[in-house]
Order: structure tokens, then sequence, then C-alpha cells
């Protein structure tokens, strides 16, 4: 039985070691490139929460996109509702794309400038994200990269 596992880990890491070999080493052969960064969050409506909770997403969750994508921090975002969903999935999918991701120094004057602008402190923007909990639950976050086909 210990075979059969190590022979089925085996088979499973080499069916996904193409996409971990480093670039140059697949350069002529890789049919694929890196392309965007998609940041998905999935979004659980609580019963009587839609309206107060579009109004935020059409308000604050609209400029705070406006002014990263002003600020060359992201490409585009977008909302999906999910018309269909079944047990357990999100109503709304709230999607961001952007092409790199920022660290350290950067990432720490981006948020700078961004309580900055908001004119806030962590400690307000982190209450009134508890705050919006009465009409809405994160049930997932997801960070995708786009493969693009050569």
């Amino acid at each position: 039985m210990k075979q059969i596992v190590m022979k089925a880990v085996l088979a499973a890491s080499l069916g996904v070691l193409p996409f971990l070999a480093p670039a140059p080493a697949l350069a002529g052969d890789w049919p694929m490139t890196l392309g965007d960064y998609w940041e998905v969050t999935g979004v659980h409506l609580k019963d009587g929460g839609a309206l107060t909770y579009a109004q935020f997403l059409a308000k604050d969750w609209k400029a705070d996109q406006e002014f990263a994508k002003s600020k060359g921090w992201i490409k585009s975002y977008m909302i999906l509702s999910n018309n269909n969903p079944r047990k357990g999935e999100p109503d709304l999918y709230l999607v961001v794309s952007f092409d790199r991701m920022a660290a350290g120094a950067e990432m720490e004057k981006r948020n700078d400038d961004y309580l900055a602008w908001r004119k806030k402190s962590e400690a307000q923007l982190q209450k009134e994200s508890g705050n919006r909990f009465e009409f809405r639950e994160i049930g997932s976050s997801m960070l995708l990269q786009e493969l693009k086909i050569k």
C-alpha cells in the first residue's frame, strides 16, 4: 500500500513539475507566459444585507479601487454576481487584477499613501471592516495568475 501511495505522489509531483520549473529552463519549449494576477474574494451576503453592501461597494470600495488604479497599483476591478450559487458558494466575487505583487518597503509606502488619502488610521479602517460583518461575510480568497498561450 505504501508503494502505491508513493507512486501516486511521485506521479502527481511530476505532473506539476513543468509549472514549478524555472522559466529560463523552459523558455523555448513552454507554450505559455505568465500574465496578470487576479485576486478574487468570495462574499456571502447576510439576509437583508444586499442593499447596504451594494451601497458600500458602489461608494467606498469603488473609490478605493479607483485610487489604486490611479496610482498604477492595479489594472482593473469588477464585481461578479453568482446567479446560480450552490450551497456554500459566495453570492458575489470581488475581482482585482494587477501585473505584479508589491512587497517590503513598496508595500509599506502604498499603505502610507492609502491611509493619507483616506485620512484614516489603520485602527479606524479595521473597525469599519468589522462593522461590515453585520451584512456580509468573506467566504474565500484566491490569488490566481493568468497563463497566456504564446
